[in-house]
């Protein structure tokens, strides 16, 4: 391996650019990996740009950013013995599956890939865990109507997720790109809620049942999403709000509680479940899985083989495919023109 990778970096600033920086050294447990494709998150990833721009410090620090990719497993170190090299992988985590040419992935953040699915596909894996574990914590089951309140990466995998678990989806949006991809990956109903009052659809949609869950995907002001979710929600005969509402995005929520709510569970779903951020998880050690039965790797695993099946749709996302050289411009086309872009791919070569 080359001692030195090409990376996409971000400053305290909010600059985005690639550059050449030396390797970093592959540790026990990791699995060295020459990547192929690692997916942006609007999000997560690029959502604090503009207020950094906007109030930029006099010392900027910079750092390299991204946290899902695919690629080849060209070394390893320590017991990793489930893959091999030559392997192809979707490895996933802050600090480790970088937007780069060579990543240190531990081997509990990785899984490996289905034939049939492309690398580009694979390099969503972070984000499909973190829809999966949303639905997870919804407790989302066959048949319950389950609206989804924004449409960008995660919101849109946890739609698909949440009809693979055999539930009827309505996902809202106000940007015109995202109902739109929504709507051809194939979920149920995509409402633009800058264009139509959703709540008479929704009761429409529900068969005047009223939604069992919902779920706010999306970062910011959450509380008009969470009072609009909490209207759509089943109606007691006493008068009282009944349902789950998950908060996967990092929202904030004003809202009065007890007879202000209703009997309402609120559930945060933080990031991809049990093990990520447990150094010792990812680089090895497990949770007995009779008490732990979806941890992390588990839960990339089971998107990957949904990819497979055809049932998680990862291709109507893609909107731009990127060398990594030109990552900046990819960066751009997110952050000032959010309604021309939503999965945004960057290539190695």
């Amino acid at each position: 391996m080359s001692q030195t990778r090409k990376v996409v970096v971000m400053d305290s600033n909010g600059k985005i650019w690639t550059e050449e920086e030396q390797s970093p050294t592959l540790r026990p447990g990791q699995l060295l990996v020459e990547v192929r494709a690692s997916m942006v998150s609007p999000g997560s990833g690029l959502g604090g740009v503009k207020g950094r721009r906007a109030n930029p410090g006099p010392n900027p620090t910079k750092r390299p950013f991204g946290y899902s990719n695919a690629g080849v497993v060209i070394d390893k170190s320590g017991d990793c013995d489930e893959f091999e090299i030559g392997d192809r992988v979707a490895g996933m985590g802050g600090g480790y599956a970088q937007h780069a040419t060579h990543a240190c992935i531990p081997h509990n953040l990785c899984a490996k890939i289905p034939d049939n699915v492309s690398d580009a596909e694979a390099a969503s894996n972070h984000l499909a865990a973190t829809a999966l574990h949303a639905v997870q914590r919804g407790r989302i089951v066959i048949g319950e109507n389950v609206v989804v309140a924004g449409l960008g990466l995660v919101g849109q995998l946890a739609c698909q997720i949440a009809q693979i678990a055999g539930a009827y989806v309505m996902g809202l949006d106000r940007l015109p790109l995202r109902v739109k991809i929504a709507q051809e990956a194939g979920v149920n109903q995509a409402v633009n809620i800058s264009e139509a009052d959703a709540l008479p659809i929704a009761a429409e949609f529900t068969n005047g049942y009223g939604m069992d869950c919902g779920i706010i995907a999306f970062g910011g002001d959450g509380t008009e999403a969470f009072r609009q979710i909490r209207s759509m929600l089943k109606t007691t005969p006493d008068t009282h709000k009944m349902g789950r509402i998950v908060i996967v995005g990092g929202a904030n929520i004003t809202h009065i509680f007890a007879a202000g709510l209703g009997n309402v569970d609120v559930i945060s779903a933080a990031r991809t479940g049990p093990g990520y951020h447990d150094e010792a998880y990812e680089h090895g050690s497990d949770y007995p899985p009779v008490f732990v039965p979806w941890p992390t790797q588990r839960n990339l695993e089971l998107v990957l083989r949904f990819m497979s099946e055809g049932k998680l749709k990862v291709k109507p996302l893609i909107t731009d495919v990127v060398p990594i050289d030109q990552a900046a411009e990819g960066c751009e086309k997110l952050i000032q023109t959010p309604d021309e872009a939503l999965g945004v791919v960057f290539t190695m070569s």
